[in-house]
């Protein structure tokens, strides 16, 4: 079955009570400070790098397709301060800080609000210059998304999300309808660089009629396009909370639908079942994953 979105993470606390206590930070959320948060995160440490790093600014992590810069490790730094001052008692899960420490993944599991940070989606885009990138952040509470924003500063695009609350970019709602009928699918993958041998095959079921497939670029733009109605869905075959946090709320929000290759939904603290897409509509990811599945 396909959900717009759930995030279940095994928790076995009485669900009243984890609503409520996801109420109570909602209310105590300002979310208007956590878009300038965000914001003043970039323009101090990520836009003046922009076209300006320097050579050994830019250091390779797992391989020469994963990239980390100073702007990374500096704005996830400032982001880190920003956010757990606006929200006590809250814990922050950064990329950086997991690719450092591993067992900050830990606090998904937690009681506490984490926010879940990616300083600069799409690294190697920044590298090379080119403004396809973006600041993701995702408040997230036991595994349920609450609030997230995607901000492109070089695209000056602001995407926010609020669960039951909808999304919008730059003010304006997002409501992404489902894809003309018998429209060729526009389906942004999980980029080669970074895939097997074994997930290039299943990824491989989507090169089919009536899909076009193509690598991915940030996977945080491409959730926006997904919600803008610009492209029909995403198949990822790696589990990133990072990557994929604010991107689901906003897909779910603007009132799109995710899941795994399982046929579950997809659980931001990692375990799943891969690939798994999102997409404009219901009827969008069950082709999706239909596909996957019976290659998988």
């Amino acid at each position: 079955m396909i959900e717009a979105i759930h995030t279940d993470t095994g928790d076995t606390t009485d669900s009243t009570q984890a609503t409520r206590t996801a109420e109570e930070v909602l209310r105590a959320l300002d979310t208007a400070a956590v878009e300038d948060a965000v914001r003043k995160a970039a323009a101090a440490e990520i836009m003046p790098r922009f076209r300006q790093l320097a050579a050994h600014e830019v250091v390779e992590k797992n391989g020469p397709h994963d990239l980390v810069t100073v702007a990374d490790r500096l704005a996830e730094e400032h982001l880190t301060a920003a956010l757990t001052t606006l929200l006590p008692g809250s814990l922050v899960v950064g990329e950086e800080a997991v690719h450092a420490d591993p067992a900050v993944l830990g606090a998904l599991g937690g009681d506490a609000p984490v926010w879940i940070v990616d300083p600069v989606d799409g690294t190697r885009q920044f590298v090379h210059g080119d403004p396809g990138f973006a600041t993701l952040v995702t408040l997230a509470l036991r595994g349920e998304l609450l609030a997230s924003w995607t901000y492109a500063p070089a695209l000056d695009l602001m995407a926010t999300a609020r669960r039951g609350a909808g999304a919008e970019l730059n003010g304006t709602p997002l409501r992404p309808g489902s894809p003309a009928a018998g429209a060729v699918l526009d389906v942004a993958i999980s980029h080669y660089d970074f895939t097997t041998d074994e997930q290039k095959r299943v990824l491989a079921a989507l090169e089919t009629a009536g899909i076009a497939p193509r690598p991915c670029g940030s996977a945080g733009l491409e959730y926006l396009h997904i919600a803008q109605g610009r492209i029909d869905a995403v198949a990822f075959s790696w589990e990133n909370a990072w990557d994929h946090a604010a991107g689901l709320l906003l897909v779910h929000e603007a009132g799109g639908a995710s899941g795994t290759v399982a046929g579950e939904p997809f659980r931001i603290a990692g375990g799943n079942a891969l690939p798994f897409t999102a997409a404009r509509d219901a009827a969008t990811a069950r082709r999706i994953l239909g596909l996957l599945a019976a290659a998988d």
